[in-house]
């Protein structure tokens, strides 16, 4: 552990996404799934930030839908810094709920904040970086983002545009924040790349507990004014008990909404260090390890319960059931034993329709 004794890691893990249907479901999301490996992402996360930091200063905040999930799979995580969303109010309440559990116990308490189900590749980089944002975060003045620097022109993620200059820190160069930017259209995310000053946001902010409630008072009085003594609690339990409340007073709003956006006091540190957050099937085919055919096979007995011939370029999910494929290529399929997906690699995001369509005709039971 590198980081100072005032810094904590919250880890968002209320999310209930089904981009990765039908292998992640409402009732398992993907955060609690192997996608490849023997570590859930969830525990990949808390691992990660269990070499900078003491396991009694990772928070988790989750769903009471998710708890027990999350405390089987964390283990080493306190009971107590599990925090269970009476309801789920989107990012805003979850950060500020983390940070100012960590102030009732730590009044300089530091928060580096990230979701429970992003992939990163390049570990040491990504640590350097939220460990530099913390030491700028601890004088209490600033909000710090680390931006990712884009490899390609995405419409599927939000930017953040750099402004004038802060300071130079060793290699890393910190700029003010000028503005955010809604998912941009092709040309318009090229002229983005092209220009330099716009960087991915992946929603990896670093903030002290005072700075943060600050801001709340200032952009959100309203947040605020219904969480300003959930701080000044002296047990973990009467935290718990006081959140009820506070969340039927309180509405559902992002981070970048409620202060991101807002804040005058923002800085941006450029990170490189291989981001995803997995939003479809074709992404964990481009990170998972391929064969000699450039297939993907992930799941339990990987190995042994697949036999592919003359086929390239898939990528198989197996569960305990053999799959096997003859002139098959670039295509996905995922078995869970109880549903089959099969679909053109190029057309894996459009899995979502097949998520909608269960929808609309109540198909619960398959969500």
């Amino acid at each position: 552990m590198t980081t100072n004794n005032h810094t904590y890691a919250v880890i968002l893990a209320g999310g209930g996404g089904t981009r990765l249907w039908p292998k992640s479901r409402l009732k398992v999301p993907k955060q609690f799934l192997q996608l490849d490996g023997e570590d859930t992402m969830i525990q990949v996360t808390a691992n990660r930030f269990a070499k900078i930091i003491a396991w009694d200063k990772i928070i988790v905040v989750t769903t009471k839908k998710y708890l027990e999930l999350v405390r089987q799979q964390l283990p080493k995580v306190s009971p107590e810094n599990i925090i269970a969303e009476p309801e789920k109010r989107d990012t805003a309440m979850a950060m500020l709920v983390g940070a100012l559990f960590a102030k009732s116990k730590d009044p300089e308490a530091v928060l580096i904040n990230d979701a429970a189900d992003h992939v990163i590749q390049n570990e040491g980089e990504f640590l350097r970086l939220m460990e530099l944002s913390a030491k700028i975060a601890s004088d209490h003045q600033y909000l710090v983002a680390v931006g990712i620097i884009p490899t390609f022109p995405s419409t599927a993620f939000g930017y953040i545009k750099t402004g004038k200059e802060w300071k130079k820190i060793g290699r890393d160069t910190v700029f003010q924040v000028d503005s955010f930017v809604e998912k941009p259209n092709k040309p318009t995310a090229r002229a983005f790349i092209s220009s330099g000053k716009y960087f991915w946001n992946a929603n990896h902010y670093v903030w002290s507990a005072k700075a943060l409630k600050e801001a709340f008072k200032k952009y959100r009085p309203d947040m605020y004014s219904a969480t300003r003594h959930l701080d000044s609690l002296d047990s973990s339990t009467k935290f718990m008990k006081a959140l009820p409340a506070v969340y039927e007073a309180v509405e559902s709003i992002s981070v970048d909404y409620a202060i991101s956006e807002k804040a005058d006091n923002l800085l941006i540190i450029p990170g490189d260090f291989g981001w995803d957050d997995i939003g479809e099937w074709k992404v964990v085919y481009d990170l998972t390890q391929k064969d000699n055919q450039q297939n993907a096979i992930i799941g339990p007995e990987k190995k042994s319960l697949s036999l592919l011939i003359d086929s390239t370029g898939n990528l198989v999910h197996t569960d305990n059931r053999m799959v096997t494929m003859v002139g098959v290529k670039n295509m996905i399929i995922i078995d869970t034993g109880e549903i089959l997906l099969v679909c053109p690699m190029d057309r894996s995001q459009e899995v979502k329709k097949l998520v909608e369509k269960l929808k609309k005709d109540n198909r619960k039971e398959y969500l």
